[in-house]
């Protein structure tokens, strides 16, 4: 009888390190992506085919909803997986509101101290310093964001949606991966979306749109992965999959390189543009389909290169990805000032980009370190006993 309302066990869930390694990768992208003028930048993927960072984050956290809560969901949990769920998105908005409020304090602090109203119309906080009363709710109703500060709103209305999503899932998956290409096509067609400020604008990540993305990286954590894993071995799939990329790579480069753009004929140019990413173009979402089913193929998830000592300081940032991605907003803004206050040559630009990066590894490992608390305390609730000295254990997050 003791027993009966115990929770009933559930299967050991083996964290998967490839999504650490390929969420720090993703920080590291976004930190350089969002230092302008950067050369460094050109590291990241979004110079060599449709996608960026932002597929590879959606996809992954969606992923982990289905891997981790998807078998919590599926022994009758719910509740218990709900009640996680939503306090990482309590997490989030804490996290989104004073990430505004600081990044806008920065902003202001290098406007006013070194005279230079570029930054407020740069990064979008203009309106905000001339009208904060109307502002601050704004922000914190999700409808006013400065620019790098759209992603996190995207993060919580797809994770706050993901008990239901995943619930969905685990009773019908086909149908509900289906349901979510119906909404896709609908927000495209039928221009839905969130409102933004000022009146008339709208989110820039679209979650209607972007919901696409999050529920098929869902769908294959809940186990969907093994239906098309004889497409992910296929020689056609890969042959498929590879032709994309490099079609992907051709006609970036057509941007970069203006004797290619020559080359491009006028139809070719009014068939795929604009590759939209407010609304999950499908150029930016099969390219990253194709770079997913790649890595899926010939990255096994016990690799050995997993284990390297030279990958572990990217693993450390993907494990501790909400705080470094909020730190890494006020390190692009500081690269970016220090390269228009003092210096913007080859030189400056690879120390502010290698230094952010090496700033956020040091506070990764300060955030792990942190995570090893050894809470010794004495139990003294039977002063017959002698005192017994308990050590809490290293909790991974």
């Amino acid at each position: 009888m003791a027993n009966e309302n115990k929770l009933p066990l559930l299967p050991h869930v083996e964290r998967d390190l490839r999504l650490d390694l390929f969420r720090g990768i993703g920080l590291w992208m976004i930190f350089l992506d969002h230092v302008p003028d950067n050369f460094v930048a050109w590291l990241t993927l979004r110079n060599y085919g449709f996608s960026d960072a932002a597929e590879l984050f959606v996809f992954i956290s969606g992923y982990l909803a289905g891997f981790i809560y998807g078998p919590i969901i599926g022994a009758g949990q719910f509740v218990a997986a709900a009640k996680r769920l939503w306090t990482r998105v309590w997490q989030m908005y804490v996290a989104h509101i004073m990430l505004f409020l600081l990044f806008t304090a920065q902003i202001a602090r290098a406007i006013r101290k070194f005279d230079n109203p570029m930054y407020a119309d740069e990064f979008n906080v203009r309106s905000f310093l001339e009208n904060p009363d109307v502002l601050i709710g704004q922000a914190l109703t999700l409808r006013y964001k400065p620019v790098d500060l759209d992603v996190l709103p995207l993060y919580m209305t797809l994770i706050a949606a993901s008990p239901l999503i995943l619930w969905c899932l685990l009773r019908r998956p086909n149908a509900t991966l289906l349901g979510s290409v119906l909404l896709y096509i609908c927000a495209r067609y039928f221009d839905w979306n969130l409102p933004s400020y000022p009146a008339g604008a709208t989110w820039y990540f679209n979650p209607f749109a972007w919901q696409l993305m999050f529920v098929f990286g869902a769908w294959c954590g809940v186990g969907g992965v093994k239906t098309i894993w004889p497409i992910i071995e296929s020689r056609i799939g890969q042959a498929i999959a590879i032709l994309w990329i490099a079609f992907a790579l051709v006609v970036v480069m057509t941007w970069r390189i203006p004797v290619l753009d020559a080359m491009v004929p006028k139809w070719f140019i009014k068939a795929i543009y604009p590759i939209d990413k407010t609304n999950l173009d499908m150029l930016r979402f099969t390219h990253f389909l194709a770079v997913a089913l790649l890595v899926a193929r010939f990255f096994p998830r016990r690799s050995d290169i997993l284990s390297s000592k030279w990958l572990h300081p990217i693993v450390l940032c993907g494990q501790h990805s909400l705080p470094l991605f909020c730190f890494g907003v006020f390190l692009s803004f500081g690269s970016h000032w220090i390269l228009v206050q003092y210096s913007n040559g080859l030189l400056a630009q690879f120390a502010v980009s290698f230094g952010g990066i090496a700033v956020m590894i040091a506070l990764a490992w300060l955030l792990e370190r942190s995570a090893e608390v050894p809470n010794l305390f004495v139990d003294t609730s039977d002063k017959r006993k002698p005192a017994k000295k308990l050590i809490v254990a290293k909790q991974r997050r």
